[in-house]
């Protein structure tokens, strides 16, 4: 996978009776690839995925592949924690046309052994004709999905060409990344280790926060990436509190309460998920608008 850059883990926005908002997600489409992001990933954590029956699931995943309209990469989330039920929902993505790739995390729940791993991203990877992603998530899986799995993968399954890697262990990254063979990229799943991935061989990073600054955090990664080290610590730096902020509370909470004060979506939720404390929201708010990305919120009618 030649795949270098900043890709976007998109959210799935709601009505208040809680079906899915399409007008919404497409103009957040439309706006991502606009704003010169690299990629997009329908229907990963950020998209409140697990709260999705198997129908909105693939219309979620359509709706973006038919707004990207081929302009960029588009990644398919399919997770579960029943191996049979993951690899029968890769077959289906892998069918929707302008699906690029699939994004496939660690079970959940079951805390399968290394070899669990193995066997069930391997039954995945052999079940469909794209490139694979794997997404290592331990905080919300788990399970950890260790190097040396990885490189068994890498060598069972040839399709298996990625990991978003969100284990917050840059010595774990940095491991891989050393014996990974030429051409198998490894993306930063964290905001805020984005660069110090890309500082010992990342590919880039699949972000949380460019659902809200997608143009700053593409030209981030891109500065990275072209060793202009110094322009992209100060996109960092200046964006270095709203990365935390949209950590504050379980996410996606925070960035979809910010992206309704910027007039882009509706702030709604599907249960377990709930709007954020009131304490965070005043902070989002400040942060936002110190930041300006309330000065020219949309109306609801956008």
């Amino acid at each position: 996978m030649e795949l270098q850059g900043c890709g976007t883990a998109l959210v799935t926005p709601f009505h208040a009776d809680g079906s899915i908002d399409e007008p919404a997600l497409v103009s957040l489409v439309r706006w991502q690839v606009e704003s010169g992001i690299d990629w997009l990933v329908a229907c990963g954590t950020t998209g409140e995925t697990p709260t999705l029956d198997d129908a909105e699931w693939l219309r979620v995943i359509r709706i973006v592949a038919e707004a990207a309209a081929g302009r960029v990469p588009v990644w398919a989330g399919c997770s579960h924690n029943s191996t049979r039920i993951a690899v029968s929902k890769a077959e289906a993505a892998a069918q929707v046309p302008g699906v690029t790739a699939i994004l496939t995390a660690n079970p959940w729940y079951n805390k399968p052994t290394q070899e669990g791993q193995f066997q069930h991203f391997r039954a995945i990877a052999r079940a469909v004709p794209l490139p694979v992603v794997l997404y290592n998530i331990p905080s919300r899986s788990g399970v950890n999905l260790e190097p040396a799995t990885v490189l068994r993968l890498i060598d069972a399954a040839p399709n298996i060409e990625g990991i978003k890697e969100s284990s917050g262990n840059i010595v774990q990254i940095a491991d891989l990344i050393a014996q990974a063979p030429a051409g198998f990229r490894v993306y930063s799943g964290d905001d805020l280790l984005a660069l110090a991935t890309l500082g010992v061989g990342g590919a880039g990073l699949v972000s949380v926060v460019s659902n809200l600054i997608p143009a700053e955090t593409a030209q981030m990664i891109r500065f990275a990436l072209h060793g202009d080290r110094r322009a992209a610590q100060q996109i960092q730096k200046k964006y270095f509190r709203l990365m935390q902020g949209l950590f504050k509370e379980s996410s996606p909470g925070p960035v979809k309460s910010v992206l309704a004060m910027m007039g882009r979506i509706g702030e709604h939720y599907r249960l377990p998920m709930v709007p954020v404390q009131p304490a965070t929201r005043a902070y989002l708010e400040q942060l936002a608008a110190e930041l300006g990305l309330l000065a020219h919120a949309l109306t609801p009618d956008h």
